[in-house]
């Protein structure tokens, strides 16, 4: 099984659409992500936000055919920062903190599962390469990055990175 999950993770296929995406009991949709350190946890990998601009940490929608958050989480690192990462500690679920007028269709209300990762490979090509450029930050660059997305600094702040 490794080895199948191992090969649909380097897929240079990006993921699109909410067929197979699952769903909370108040509707809301779950997200998995991952908080992405170097491995002297000095340095955490960001990327740009497709659609707003600004730096985000990898996440995305957990999907049907994937059997836990975790396996979303790393196959969301490497479709969008193109990174091969070990999940090392659960960060946990946090609500949903986006003001209401931050809320669109394109981005729902969501329930989101972190997990911290310390990344064991970086590729030079991954699926989304043309839409997202990647940059490692300090905690307090990381923090000013992600200053107007509370629920992604809190996944930054329950991490063990070197502060």
């Amino acid at each position: 099984m490794a080895a199948t999950q191992q090969q649909q993770q380097l897929t240079m296929e990006s993921r699109t659409g909410r067929v197979n995406q699952r769903y909370g009991a108040q509707g809301e949709r779950l997200v998995a992500g991952v908080v992405p350190l170097s491995s002297d946890k000095f340095y955490v990998l960001l990327i740009q936000s497709s659609r707003r601009g600004g730096w985000v940490l990898p996440k995305g929608g957990w999907e049907t055919d994937e059997a836990t958050a975790q396996d979303a989480a790393k196959r969301e690192a490497w479709e969008e920062a193109g990174i091969i990462c070990s999940i090392k500690f659960d960060l946990g679920i946090l609500p949903e903190r986006r003001r209401p007028d931050q809320l669109s269709t394109q981005a729902p209300k969501a329930s989101y599962h972190f997990f911290e990762a310390v990344v064991e490979k970086q590729e030079s090509q991954w699926p989304e390469m043309h839409k997202r450029s990647r940059q490692w930050f300090t905690y307090t660059q990381a923090r000013q990055a992600l200053a107007d997305r509370p629920e992604l600094l809190d996944a930054l702040d329950r991490c063990t990175m070197q502060r």
